[in-house]
């Protein structure tokens, strides 16, 4: 596709996590050939049906420039969220950067709850139970797959 602006203008290496179920940290690098001045500027529309919404707490480099964005109440839905990164310069039009990202996949989980291990010299067996991590999406328990890590026996 030919995008407006300057080759190598737009932002590189852009991506985002969610973490402690409702918040969402993008980052994203400025563009190799974009000028000193230029300045970034962030939307994400979550779904077709919402509102788009520029980015209301900037992460800012020693320069002042915007080089990410934290995002609270971020709830995942079931459609591709979309993500718009355009620039601004006074010396030339800065190429713009999108991308859709299902949310779902970017989400690092917290760790399961309540977890107990109550161990038996005879017979020597332990049982380990906990209850599942807290999310914003999943309703159904059973999709979570969990790995126990022994360290002393």
């Amino acid at each position: 596709p030919v995008f407006a602006g300057m080759k190598g203008s737009a932002i590189e290496n852009f991506s985002c996590v969610i973490y402690h179920i409702f918040l969402m940290n993008c980052t994203w690098q400025a563009g190799r050939d974009a000028p000193a001045d230029t300045q970034y500027f962030l939307y994400w529309q979550n779904s077709i049906d919402e509102e788009e919404m520029e980015c209301e707490l900037y992460i800012k480099d020693a320069n002042c420039r915007n080089m990410g964005c934290i995002f609270q109440n971020v709830s995942i839905g079931i459609e591709k969220a979309y993500f718009l990164v355009n620039g601004s310069s006074k010396d030339s039009l800065i190429q713009f950067y999108d991308e859709y990202i299902d949310l779902y996949e970017i989400e690092i989980l917290t760790a399961p709850l309540n977890v107990t291990a109550h161990c038996t010299r005879d017979p020597m067996r332990c049982i380990i139970s906990w209850h599942p991590p807290l999310t914003s999406h999943v309703e159904n328990t059973k999709c979570f797959q969990y790995e126990i890590s022994i360290q002393n026996k």
